[in-house]
């Protein structure tokens, strides 16, 4: 990506209903219809097809054709065209910051102790109680004293949403997130960072007064290793 292009991304965001579509479009397990995202911007097809276009040109979209189902034959006209989420990440920052290089040296040097123990040890109990905080302070603003599974998997959702993890539903009793975002520093310590990972999500729920739902390490290309079990 030249230096320009995250700033036109970015700006190809500005607009309301692109950035609707594209949130909806990152949060689904299968490439999405023109028809879909008019729908969820609440626009009408024409003026969605316009928009999901500038988001391609943009980098920020792959559109496709749509394969017909297996066995059926094609009619008369175009093949409709659905979308999916590129691989791009958004960093924008003026001044220019660099956390990530800082979360590189410390994930390294915390790699490089961890044949004691100690170091490594100390990153996944600090990751569980940093996730423990987060769903005490939600199950506290909510007033709420335990949660079942169905419940503490909608707030957990809820949170991890907001810090990006970019959650959905796998299934009626399982959660995955499409998002990692210490995908950079788990590209260069695997193992770690998604012990880490897992320490943060489990102490999330139990913050959240649950004890039913497991964080489960279950790692799939392109998405968070972390999977929620109910």
């Amino acid at each position: 990506m030249s230096e320009s292009q995250p700033v036109a991304a970015v700006a190809a965001l500005a607009e309301d209903s692109r950035r609707i579509m594209y949130d909806y479009i990152r949060r689904q397990a299968h490439p999405v219809t023109r028809d879909e995202a008019a729908a969820q911007a609440g626009i009408s097809r024409k003026l969605a097809a316009f928009h999901l276009e500038k988001l391609v040109e943009a980098g920020l979209l792959h559109a496709e054709q749509q394969a017909p189902p297996t066995g059926a034959r094609r009619g008369p006209g175009r093949v409709p065209k659905v979308y999916r989420p590129t691989d791009t990440e958004l960093s924008v920052s003026i001044p220019e910051r660099r956390l990530d290089l800082l979360g590189e040296v410390l994930v390294d040097a915390l790699a490089a102790e961890a044949a004691t123990g100690t170091a490594r040890e100390a990153a996944l109990l600090g990751a569980r109680r940093r996730g423990i905080e987060l769903g005490t302070a939600e199950r506290t603003e909510r007033r709420l004293n335990r949660t079942g599974a169905e419940r503490a998997m909608h707030l957990a959702c809820g949170v991890l949403e907001r810090i990006g993890y970019e959650p959905y539903s796998d299934d009626d009793r399982s959660v995955r997130m499409r998002n990692c975002p210490f995908h950079p520093l788990a590209a260069r310590q695997r193992d770690l960072v998604c012990g880490m990972n897992r320490e943060l999500i489990d102490g999330l729920l139990r913050g959240l007064g649950n004890s039913t739902v497991d964080a489960a390490l279950a790692p799939r290309p392109g998405e968070c290793c972390v999977e929620l079990r109910a």
